[in-house]
Parts: structure tokens; C-alpha cells; sequence
């Protein structure tokens, strides 16, 4: 199935957690000198214009970026830059009523350093032709049109030997959630010092459930889960709320989440909600 578009979703609650956390690992990664690698997975269109047709059809920005745009909360200030830097370079050539919202390849073009490394995958034609057109012909990035899970694993272990993974599967089947953990196992067993930073959604408990039982259970160390939502879980259609899975995360990332999450979720939602943990211990 390739029916999934995030040009319906771009800039919503679960993009803004994705993205400060994704923030959060490049600006850590690029603390040293020596190169990384950036994976990602599912890549989709790069940039996205919130005045779309597919935007505004549900309008999710509003529970997402929309609120935070001038927000001054020292902790979203990278991410909200980052934000800004994409709408400016965007509305040079083209002008949107509601402004442009970077997709996570535009947000490591951004704090990628020249030496740095990125290999982005999308499977989605439509999408993949926009995101090479938009990152192609940047000599860091190698773009590909193929299935990011095989991808992934065929890239790793990285030159560099370090790295940065992000996963960001659309969910579509339901066998993506044991796609995604059998993975990502796999992943770190060739690449242990690897970041991996996996998105999924809160549609139904019993699988996020399923997932972190998994994880467990896989003898990987050190992983945290972040979670943020407009409202409780429910048994009705729709997603609620929507977590990372960082494996290897920065030592700085919990405590910044900690301060953040609950201030975000109070923010986008007079039902917000929120979730730190550390599911394994280092």
C-alpha cells in the first residue's frame, strides 16, 4: 500500500514531538568533530506547504505548530528556528498563506555539517520525486526510492561509525509495528552505538504494548520513550497521542523532555497528555 500522505498530517503534535526530538540528536551529534551519518527511513516530501489542499483539510497544525510559532520557551527554540529557516527559504520562491513546515530530511539539511552523511529513503513516487527534488542535487544526501527497512540495514554500520537512525514508518498495515521492532533489533545488532529514534502512533494501546514488551524483551540497553497527545486513548477511530522510541539517546534529552512535554501537551490541548520513561536501563 502506498496510500499514506504526511502532506495531510505535516506540522501537527505528533510532528512536533518527532521534530524537537529529532532537534535534539543532531544538535547533539554535531558537538564533535567527527562525521555521522543520518538514515532515514521513511523520508517522505521534504517540505510541505500548510496551505495545501491536503494541509487544511483537517487543519492537524493547529493542535501542532500552529500555537508554538511564537512561542519563547527557551527548550523549542532550535526546533522553532529550524521551522522558521524552512518557511524563509521556502516563501523565496513560492508564497503560502499558512507557511511551509520542514519534513525531517529538511530539518538534517539544516544542522548536517558539509563532512556529514545522509541516506534518505521514500517509496511513495509522488513524494519521492519532490523530496529529490528538493535534496538531490545536495551532495550530502543520497536519495533513494526503495523500501527503507531493507535500506537501512544494507547501510549500516556507517563509514563514520557514528550515527543517527531515524524510522518513521506510516503504520498503514498492521504488520508495520513488528516490521519496525524486528528492524529495528536487527539494526542495532550491526550498529550498537547507533542513535535510533522510532516513531509510531497511539491508534490502539495493545500494539504500542506489543512494542515495548519487544523491545524489552530484545536485550537491547538503554532506550527511552517519549509520548505527547490531545486526549486520552480511546477505542474510537484516530490517532491520540504518538511516542519515540530513542535507543541510545543524548544524556541531555530526557531532562529537556521532562520540562517540555508536560508545558506542550497543556499547550496544544486542554485534554493533553504525556509519557517520559526509560524503558531500559543503560
Amino acid at each position: 500500500m502506498l496510500s499514506y500522505r504526511h502532506s495531510f498530517h505535516a506540522g501537527n503534535f505528533a510532528d512536533v514531538l518527532k521534530h524537537q526530538v529529532l532537534v535534539h540528536v543532531l544538535r547533539y551529534m554535531g558537538q564533535k568533530d567527527k562525521p555521522y551519518a543520518y538514515i532515514d527511513t521513511h523520508a517522505g516530501a521534504g517540505v510541505y506547504a500548510l496551505s495545501s489542499t491536503h494541509a487544511t483539510k483537517n487543519r492537524e497544525f493547529d493542535t501542532g505548530i500552529g500555537p508554538l510559532r511564537e512561542d519563547q520557551t527557551p527548550e523549542l527554540n532550535d526546533y522553532l528556528q529550524t521551522v522558521v529557516q524552512c518557511d524563509e527559504a521556502a516563501n523565496k520562491i513560492r508564497t503560502s498563506r499558512e507557511g511551509y513546515y520542514p519534513g525531517s530530511p529538511e530539518i538534517a539539511r539544516q544542522w548536517m555539517r558539509p563532512y556529514d552523511k545522509g541516506f534518505l529513503y521514500e517509496l511513495h513516487p509522488t513524494d519521492f520525486d519532490l523530496l529529490n527534488d528538493h535534496l538531490g542535487r545536495d551532495r550530502r544526501f543520497i536519495v533513494e526510492q526503495s523500501d527503507g527497512f531493507q535500506g537501512l540495514i544494507a547501510r549500516l554500520p556507517p563509514q563514520s561509525r557514528r550515527g543517527v537512525v531515524l524510522m518513521d514508518p506510516p503504520y498503514e498495515l498492521k504488520s508495520d509495528y513488528d516490521n519496525a521492532i524486528s528492524t529495528l533489533v536487527k539494526a542495532h545488532k550491526r550498529f550498537a552505538t547507533g542513535v535510533f529514534a522510532l516513531w509510531y502512533p497511539v491508534v490502539e494501546r495493545e500494539r504500542v504494548h506489543r512494542m515495548e514488551a519487544a523491545l524489552i524483551k530484545s536485550g537491547i540497553r538503554n532506550i527511552q520513550l517519549f509520548e505527547l497527545g490531545i486526549g486520552s486513548d480511546t477505542l474510537e477511530h484516530g490517532m491520540t497521542s504518538s511516542g519515540m522510541i530513542v535507543i541510545n539517546p543524548p544524556w541531555t534529552l530526557k531532562a529537556e523532555l521532562d520540562k517540555l512535554l508536560p508545558y506542550l501537551a497543556s499547550t496544544l490541548s486542554a485534554e493533553g497528555v504525556w509519557r517520559s520513561e526509560v524503558l531500559v536501563q543503560e
